[in-house]
């Protein structure tokens, strides 16, 4: 008969082990269900997730946050960055730049990071941030608190730039090389240049200061447009913006400017320090590229009659001569010279070795763009468009250009354009009460402008438009600029070249586009990083308007809610054809203090 085994008795030491492995395993399960259904979960895996946001360690988890705050399922905002980031450009980033190239100042361009590198954060305002002083009195003052920084009020205030008044930052209107201020500056140009005749209308201010040549400029009709790269006086485009005059960040170094051939009607540069005729003339080649036939290129400073700069300044004058410009006049250290219309008089010889780009060079093409070192033949580019070909200003706005033929029924798009952004902009600010044409609007953006029709729709407003055409689009800026309007080429899976709380009112229409490929349909980046970067841009109280598909505006409400703006969802305009919706959001005004309850 068999005998059943019984199990032999543990020893203490093994019943101790056991206990301690049934009691952690228990405790975790408490711990679990304590974290599911509670409160206290619910924030914690809240703070877990804002924290992965700030981290970018993992491309992984930032890619996981990403999808549910698209669909939705990220109940808390997204978090702000730290007050270090209050003036951040992520392509303009001295400290990711200071170790680059300093040959022809590459380490000065756009250097952009891939988003896998980059803390999903929003910027927040600096301490005792205010909405902006309205148009046209922030031409003459801002708030201090708004951007704190004395540089340059220390180093140019007995230049008439800017001082510091209590409260306020004023701008007396001067610059160094018009310390008696822009206004008569402009008038002694204008015994040269026939500024107010609506002939000249697009104008480019290179390093700019402060812009107070182009606030002023806008006076006589003109719209300028200031570059200045992010240098040692830090926040002059900064400066610019604030105070309602068109501007950018930008560096003249080894690419093309984002602009299409023979856009501006004059060139300006007053001490912009550009070495036009070094790299064999490649600067001055480049505002060649730039500047419409007919058009005007001034410059102030050196090396214009400039003492110890004799050998520069014969150089530049030689370049001016090889490409046959008029010479208008040179007085005192300022040299106004008009471009020739026509191809035929660049010698073949030269003492630059100037020659004519071929066929195989786009003029307009200019998205990190190498510079060419060959002049853009006017013979490339078919049609009219040299000053005193194309209609005057205010007619040339609603013209079609001959630019505009070059599209296939470009014509018929255009007249199209115009009469769909006319009747668009009316419902906005009549049915949907935006802003438009009121004090709290001064610098708005469209994000994909095509022709600039809703730029054009706002031409009697106090206001002026950032053009932007995406760089992967139809290239169609030329056409804006031939109507009168200003703009650059973007490529929006990229931060633009601005600083933070730069723009009032931001517009774009089709957002989805600008995010996926050409062709295929697929996402090249992700829409919940674009709205941030446009969050970055937008003024606290500022306006958002976005139209797409329905699918598409879903999308964006969602994640809106996620970059802390208010919005509302409405149906178009009854004439549009389509099934778009139309989003209008506001940024809200919060702070790291009420950020952080």
């Amino acid at each position: 008969m068999g005998h059943l085994s019984l199990p032999s008795k543990r020893n203490p030491k093994q019943w101790k082990l056991l206990d301690l492995v049934s009691a952690a395993f228990f405790g975790l399960v408490v711990l679990f269900l304590f974290l599911v259904f509670t409160p206290f979960g619910d924030s914690l895996a809240a703070s877990g997730r804002q924290a992965l946001l700030l981290s970018s360690s993992d491309p992984r988890q930032r890619h996981r946050l990403v999808e549910l705050i698209e669909a939705g399922q990220h109940p808390q905002p997204i978090e702000a960055c730290s007050a270090e980031e209050v003036d951040h450009m992520p392509c303009e980033d001295p400290r990711r730049n200071s170790q680059l190239s300093r040959e022809m100042n590459f380490y000065r361009e756009r250097q952009c990071p891939i988003p896998d590198e980059t803390p999903l954060c929003l910027i927040p305002p600096p301490n005792g941030y205010r909405v902006p002083v309205r148009w046209p009195d922030s031409l003459h003052k801002i708030w201090h608190a708004n951007m704190p920084h004395n540089k340059i009020a220390e180093r140019k205030g007995h230049q008439g730039w800017m001082k510091e008044d209590g409260e306020y930052f004023i701008f007396p209107g001067g610059g160094t090389m018009f310390p008696e201020g822009a206004i008569p500056y402009i008038e002694k140009l204008g015994q040269y240049i026939p500024i107010r005749n609506g002939g000249l209308r697009t104008a480019l201010d290179m390093g700019c200061g402060v812009a107070s040549w182009g606030g002023y400029l806008m006076k006589e009709g003109l719209l300028p447009l200031s570059f200045a790269p992010r240098d040692s006086h830090k926040s002059q485009i900064q400066f610019a913006l604030e105070r309602g005059i068109p501007a950018f960040v930008a560096m003249l170094g080894t690419r093309r400017l984002p602009f299409p051939a023979f856009s501006f009607d004059l060139v300006h540069c007053s001490r912009c320090l550009i070495p036009f005729t070094a790299y064999n003339a490649t600067y001055f080649i480049e505002v060649d590229r730039l500047l419409r036939p007919g058009g005007y290129l001034v410059i102030s400073g050196p090396p214009v009659q400039w003492a110890k700069q004799d050998k520069e300044w014969a150089d530049l004058q030689g370049v001016a001569r090889a490409l046959c410009y008029e010479l208008i006049a040179v007085d005192g250290n300022t040299v106004i010279w008009k471009k020739p219309s026509g191809d035929s008089c660049l010698p073949s010889q030269n003492e630059f070795g100037l020659h004519l780009c071929d066929e195989s060079v786009d003029p307009s093409s200019a998205w990190y763009y190498k510079l060419e070192k060959c002049v853009t033949p006017q013979s490339s580019i078919k049609g009219k468009y040299d000053v005193g070909g194309i209609p005057s200003w205010p007619d040339r706005l609603n013209k079609a250009p001959a630019r505009a033929a070059l599209m296939k029924s470009g014509i018929d798009l255009f007249e199209a354009d115009t009469r769909r952004w006319a009747r668009r902009v009316a419902y906005y600010k009549n049915s949907l009460n935006v802003k438009l044409g009121t004090p709290a609007v001064r610098n708005v953006m469209d994000m994909n402008a095509f022709f600039g029709g809703f730029a054009a729709a706002l031409a009697s407003d106090p206001v002026w438009v950032m053009n932007v055409v995406p760089a992967r689009k139809p290239i169609t800026l030329d056409v804006i600029f031939d109507r009168g309007l200003i703009g650059v080429y973007h490529d929006w899976c990229e931060p633009f070249s601005t600083y933070p709380r730069t723009y009032d009112l931001i517009h774009v229409s089709g957002i989805e586009s600008l995010v996926k490929a050409p062709g295929s349909g697929k996402n090249r980046c992700s829409l919940v990083d674009l709205m941030v970067e446009m969050d970055r841009i937008l003024r606290p109280e500022g306006t958002v308007v976005i139209r797409d598909s329905p699918e598409a505006i879903e999308r964006v409400a969602r994640i809106a809610n996620a970059v802390r703006w208010t919005a509302t969802i409405h149906e178009k305009e009854q004439e549009s054809h389509g099934s778009q919706k139309i989003l209008v959001a506001t940024k809200n005004f919060w702070t790291l203090t009420s950020a952080s309850h």
